[in-house]
């Protein structure tokens, strides 16, 4: 089934732990390149950058 809307559902990973742990929406029209957003890794327990990835 085809969505009405264009942005599409992304997972951000761990660099240290390659673990996922947010979720959000991007529309790929408008942002090309792939996000890096500092956060909290619980499994690191520490700030850590966290990478855009697809979500399975």
């Amino acid at each position: 089934m085809a969505t009405k809307y264009k942005e599409k559902l992304i997972g951000f990973e761990c660099t240290v732990c390659r673990n996922i742990n947010y979720f959000s929406t991007k529309n790929k029209k408008i942002l090309k390149e792939k996000l890096e957003l500092n956060k909290f890794c619980n499994t690191c327990r520490k700030h850590t950058k966290h990478k855009e990835t697809k979500v399975k």
